[in-house]
């Protein structure tokens, strides 16, 4: 089969939906590719290295499977069996699937890629969230009149600037990672309180708003809208937050609807004049009470909001590549032969949740998705049997164990030589002492606990090597049940870090 790649209709639109590099992949998968002239001259790639790929110039229309970025406008050029691929945008164009719906082809939205983990290779909505992000903070600091971070000079202090950053998905942990890395006092809000941590990471603070409500709806993986004791309290805090912060990022965006109002015109009324607010969900109607899609709008107190809503199409030659990859990823999932053959599998929750139209008939919406597991049920106790021995049933058995091997750790000392008294001494508080701490080690710490040990049991080695040749038979004896454990533990702790190591190296 023939793969398309084709130039982009709208004049703006600077992605491609397929690099050199990806060609090369989707040629190693069994397909001939053909790319439109000039596809790929908005994010620099030109032809001349589309042919050094392998691919051919031509007709991308004509091809079996033709990819895409944006929602075509020459559908009438498909030929009839095509199998067209890009963001499509079904949720909010209906009648793009109207279209679509009346020709014999079929149609997989990119865009619907469902929120689970088999999938994350494909999702193009966080690759393109992720570069639109960390771009949204580019523009802010252009259109900031300040250093983002502080610095003191002999011309006298400069403070960080403040930025603020309404929810902490893919977008905003971006923007997060980028006003940090800048140097900006960052602060972040969002409805999942288990985001804390993340946020946390990228040297941000999380500010909460309100207390998690119980919610036994299934998760999608995407916002969901929130309660109105919510809504208010989160209002409170963003109106706070106005008065004090510099710029404003919001990435708040709920699937299927318009995006909701996070910040108000009086909220923006009460920000300081040159301060900057960039509403990454101006396409979906805004966060931002006067954002318009697409402009630059200074309000009359000289805050600058900024409603772009190509910001991942301004990294042209970093969007493509990522949206290739995805797209890669997605064909390699459509060919199970790697033979060429593209398969649509609709028993395949991915590919069935992509799916517009199949063969011309309308497949759009499809069946929902649920990508969080209900809670394992908690099982009942075991009953223990009164005369079945049982760390836990008898610990009377235990603590008499402990206080035999105590007893007789400390006759094992007071029949010794006193020149061996010192050193069992010393053994037996070590054991005590290793007991304790090592109990309380995170398990999760376990295995480099075990690495780092290996400088211990070496020393124990060295130190059983030269007792090893007295003349005392217990010496000797003692010394060779050192080397052997000793040994043990240095080759076992390498095999492990070896193998953890393995985890982490690409084959």
């Amino acid at each position: 089969m023939i793969i398309g790649v084709r130039k982009e209709d709208p004049p703006g639109e600077r992605r491609v939906a397929a690099t050199p590099d990806t060609v090369t992949q989707l040629q190693k998968l069994g397909y001939e590719v053909v790319v439109e002239s000039d596809a790929g001259a908005g994010s620099g790639f030109t032809d001349d290295r589309y042919e050094a790929a392998g691919a051919a110039i031509g007709d991308a229309d004509a091809a079996d499977v033709v990819l895409c970025v944006g929602p075509p406008e020459r559908l009438d050029a498909l030929r009839p069996g095509a199998t067209l691929i890009g963001l499509l945008s079904p949720r909010f164009k209906p009648e793009l699937v109207e279209e679509l719906a009346k020709r014999p082809i079929t149609a997989l939205s990119l865009d619907a890629v469902p929120r689970i983990s088999r999938a994350q290779s494909m999702d193009v909505l966080s690759s393109m969230a992720n570069i639109a992000g960390y771009r949204a903070v580019i523009e802010a600091a252009h259109e900031f009149g300040r250093f983002f971070t502080g610095q003191v000079t002999a011309a006298g202090k400069v403070p960080p600037a403040k930025v603020l950053v309404a929810g902490a998905g893919v977008a905003g942990l971006a923007a997060i990672g980028a006003a940090s890395s800048l140097g900006a006092i960052v602060r972040a809000t969002d409805p999942r309180p288990e985001v804390a941590d993340q946020v946390r990471s990228l040297g941000g603070d999380y500010l909460a708003v309100a207390e998690p409500e119980a919610d036994d709806a299934p998760d999608t993986g995407y916002a969901k809208e929130m309660s109105d004791d919510y809504n208010v309290r989160a209002a409170a805090l963003y109106a706070d937050q106005c008065r004090d912060v510099d710029i404003i990022v919001t990435t708040a965006l709920i699937p299927g609807r318009p995006a909701p109002t996070l910040i108000t015109a009086e909220m923006v009324a009460t920000m300081r004049p040159g301060s900057v607010i960039v509403d990454m969900a101006a396409a979906n109607g805004g966060n931002v009470e006067g954002t318009v899609p697409g402009e630059r709008v200074v309000t009359p107190n000289g805050v600058v909001i900024l409603g772009y809503t190509d910001l991942a199409g301004r990294l042209p030659a970093q969007a493509s590549q990522l949206y290739g990859t995805n797209l890669v990823n997605l064909i390699r999932l459509m060919t199970p032969e790697r033979n060429g053959v593209l398969v649509l599998d609709f028993d395949d929750v991915v590919q069935r949740s992509m799916t517009v139209v199949r063969e011309g008939e309308l497949a759009w919406p499809p069946p929902p998705v649920a990508v969080s597991a209900a809670p394992a049920a908690v099982q009942p106790a075991p009953e223990v049997v009164a005369d079945t021995p049982s760390r836990t049933a008898n610990p009377v058995v235990r603590r008499v164990g402990v206080a035999v091997a105590a007893a007789a750790m400390f006759g094992l000392i007071a029949l010794s030589p006193a020149a061996l008294q010192v050193h069992l001494t010393v053994f037996a508080l070590a054991i005590v002492i290793g007991y304790y701490v090592i109990g309380n080690v995170h398990h999760a710490l376990h295995t480099p606990l075990m690495s780092v040990t290996n400088a211990i049991s070496g020393i124990i080695v060295v130190g059983a090597l030269v007792q090893i040749s007295s003349g005392n038979a217990a010496i000797t004896v003692l010394s060779l049940a050192a080397i052997l454990l000793a040994s043990i533990n240095v080759f076992g702790g390498f095999a492990v870090t070896r193998r953890m190591l393995a985890m982490f190296i690409r084959s």
